[in-house]
């Protein structure tokens, strides 16, 4: 009954977004061990799908719901406010389909799932380009003055990169009113960190970090697989992912990840 419902769903709603709460708490990888970043990210859509699903009943069939939330109920966990202070709540985000205007709805969800007034980091990936084109310092700034807007407004304490090299970073800093804090490197591309950005970085007092995160951590085939194999017969060609936000939770005295979840927008193209 239940992936039927979903499917009539799906079907009349515009936007769905999926959260998939704490995944230490809801064995969304306890089964194995996800080989790579993408393939944890596919793996949850698909649970957090089969799992929502599930639990629909006959009475919503008839519901209309302009935005799906699909989310499961156990996994979600909001902080203790009490213990707010002792906790570092860090996110990255991921542009897919969209453009800069998605990164508020993203930090809004972000803080409306984890109950709090704001993040505390935030790294935005880089954007994706059209092929034969690269990241320029033109294409980042909409997406980082949508950043700069949320620190200014409190709901983001620092703003990070990933991926850009010295020069690029060198002009966002120059450019930018907000500075970034940080900048990830991606160790399978280099395995060392060149010595151009580590001087500049040092100088600036911008943190290197390294991550594993592929260019594309999901893309809209993956996003469409997941959704086919979670819910029947769904026409699924027809959703296309917006953006997937990965948030984490760290007791800062300890270095100890409390908490770690994703979010995702997407949005219906009919045909």
């Amino acid at each position: 009954m239940g992936t039927e419902s979903a499917r009539v769903l799906l079907e009349r709603a515009g936007r769905l977004t999926l959260q998939t709460g704490n995944l230490l708490n809801w064995g969304c990888q306890r089964k194995k061990c996800p080989a790579t970043p993408s393939e944890e990210v596919r793996d949850c859509i698909q649970k957090t799908l089969t799992e929502w699903s599930s639990k629909i009943g006959q009475d919503q069939n008839q519901e209309t719901l302009e935005v799906l939330e699909c989310t499961v109920a156990q996994a979600l966990e909001k902080i203790n406010p009490e213990e707010r202070d002792e906790l570092k709540v860090s996110a990255k985000l991921f542009i897919v389909g969209s453009n800069s205007s998605s990164i508020r709805d993203a930090v809004d969800l972000a803080c409306s799932a984890l109950g709090v007034a704001q993040l505390d980091s935030v790294i935005i990936a880089p954007p994706p380009v059209e092929d034969g084109t690269n990241l320029s310092l033109e294409y980042l700034q909409p997406y980082w003055k949508e950043l700069e807007n949320l620190v200014q407004n409190k709901k983001i304490v620092a703003i990070g990169t990933s991926d850009l090299d010295k020069t690029l970073l060198e002009q966002l800093y120059l450019w930018a009113q907000v500075k970034p804090s940080s900048n990830q490197v991606n160790l399978a591309s280099c395995c060392v960190m060149p010595p151009d950005l580590t001087a500049f970085a040092k100088e600036c007092d911008i943190q290197l970090l390294t991550h594993n995160d592929p260019k594309e951590l999901l893309c809209e085939a993956s996003f469409q697989e997941a959704l086919q194999e979670s819910i029947q017969k769904v026409k699924a060609n027809e959703w296309i992912p917006l953006w997937l936000l990965r948030y984490s939770v760290i007791v800062k005295s300890r270095g100890i990840i409390k908490s770690k979840g994703y979010i995702i927008q997407a949005k219906r193209n009919a045909s």
